[in-house]
């Protein structure tokens, strides 16, 4: 089964926080078919983390986008810095950021061995 595009997974994502009360704002756009998506949770309380697709071993059959946890309730600066190292690697992501104080994120996360 092939995976949603990432336009129509974002849409329904930042739709999804909004129903649950989180603040959610799309601040890069990508590439609409295949672009990596990653999303920032800001705590506002001076932490932030950042998840961003699951390695590939972690992808199963049935189409779902998994995440894996990059960093952990460090300070935004931290999240800002590893994004833009992302963006020289890959322009055609998508960054998607969250403001929630229960640091919630409403991802798949892939099992951890």
């Amino acid at each position: 089964m092939s995976r949603l595009r990432s336009d129509f997974w974002v849409s329904a994502y930042l739709r999804r926080c909004s129903v649950e009360g989180a603040e959610a704002a799309l601040r890069k756009r990508g590439a609409a078919e295949a672009g990596a998506v990653f999303v920032k949770v800001d705590r506002l309380d001076g932490t932030a983390s950042l998840y961003g697709p699951a390695p590939q071993l972690f992808l199963d059959d049935s189409g779902e986008r998994l995440f894996s946890p990059i960093l952990q309730d460090v300070m935004p600066l931290d999240v800002e810095e590893r994004m833009a190292r992302e963006l020289r690697f890959d322009p055609d992501l998508w960054l998607v950021e969250v403001d929630d104080r229960a640091g919630r994120h409403f991802l798949g996360l892939a099992a951890e061995d």
